[in-house]
C-alpha cells in the first residue's frame, strides 16, 4: 500500500489529475470568500456602529433603533448556516438569477456573516474608553467626526482582529456551501472525497483551506499590531 502511494505521488499524471480537479475550485472559494467578506464587512460594520452609538448615554442614543437592529442581528446569528442558505435561495435567485454555484453562494454567505460582523464591531467599540469620546464632545466634534476620527481609529486593532475572525469563518461557511451546490473546495470534498472515496483529494483540499486560514490570520495579526498604539 505504501509503495502504491509513493508511486502515485511521483507520477506526473496523478498530480495533473489532482490539479485539474482542485485548482479551479480554489479560485471559486477565493471568489466567494472575497466578495462575501467585502459585503458583510461593509454592511455589518455600519450596523455595528449604529448599535454602539445608539446605546444608552452614547452620542446618538436611540433605544427603539438599538432594540430593533439588535433583535434582527440576534435572529440572524441564531439560524444555522445550512438552514439559512436554503432559506435564502429565493433571494439569491432574485439577485443573481440562480441559486446554484459560487456567485449564488455569495448571497447566503453575506447574510450569514453580516450579523456576526455587526456584533464583533459593536464589541470592539465597547472596549473604548468613554472618556476619549467625552473629551471629543467637549472639544466640539460632531457625531460624524467622533465616529470616523476617534472611535474607529482607537478601536482599529480590535476591529481588524474581528474582521480576521470573520473572514476565517466565511472560509468555513464556504466549505459548507459546497455541500448543497455552492461550488468551491467544499464541493470538491463532497463530490470526490466523500462520494467517490478519494481521500487524497479530500486531504489535499483540506490542506489548502488550512493554508488559506493561516495566511489570513498572519495578515490580520500583522495589521492589528501595526495599528495598535499601545
Amino acid at each position: 500500500m505504501t509503495e502504491f502511494i509513493n508511486e502515485s505521488l511521483k507520477n506526473p499524471e496523478y498530480w495533473a489529475e489532482i490539479n485539474k480537479i482542485v485548482t479551479p475550485e480554489i479560485g471559486s472559494t477565493l471568489y466567494m470568500v472575497f466578495f462575501s467578506s467585502l459585503f458583510s464587512i461593509i454592511i455589518g460594520s455600519i450596523l455595528g456602529i449604529i448599535l454602539y452609538v445608539t446605546q444608552k448615554d452614547n452620542i446618538l442614543e436611540n433605544t427603539p433603533v438599538n432594540s430593533v437592529i439588535g433583535t434582527i442581528v440576534n435572529i440572524g446569528r441564531s439560524i444555522p448556516f445550512v438552514i439559512l442558505m436554503i432559506a435564502v435561495f429565493p433571494l439569491a435567485r432574485f439577485i443573481v438569477g440562480t441559486s446554484i454555484g459560487s456567485t449564488a453562494s455569495i448571497v447566503p454567505l453575506t447574510v450569514a456573516a453580516t450579523p456576526f460582523v455587526a456584533r464583533m464591531i459593536e464589541t470592539s467599540l465597547n472596549e473604548l474608553d468613554r472618556g476619549v469620546i467625552e473629551a471629543s464632545v467637549s472639544m466640539g466634534a460632531n457625531e460624524a467626526e467622533i465616529i470616523t476620527k476617534v472611535m474607529l481609529p482607537e478601536a482599529a486593532p480590535s476591529i481588524i482582529s474581528s474582521i480576521t475572525i470573520t473572514i476565517i469563518n466565511i472560509i468555513g461557511y464556504s466549505a459548507m456551501a459546497g455541500t448543497i451546490g455552492g461550488g468551491g473546495l467544499g464541493d470538491v470534498c463532497i463530490r470526490y472525497g466523500y462520494q467517490r472515496s478519494r481521500t487524497d483529494i479530500l486531504i489535499y483540499s483540506v490542506i489548502i483551506m488550512i493554508v488559506m486560514v493561516q495566511i489570513i490570520q498572519c495578515i490580520g495579526n500583522f495589521f492589528s499590531k501595526h495599528f495598535d498604539k499601545r
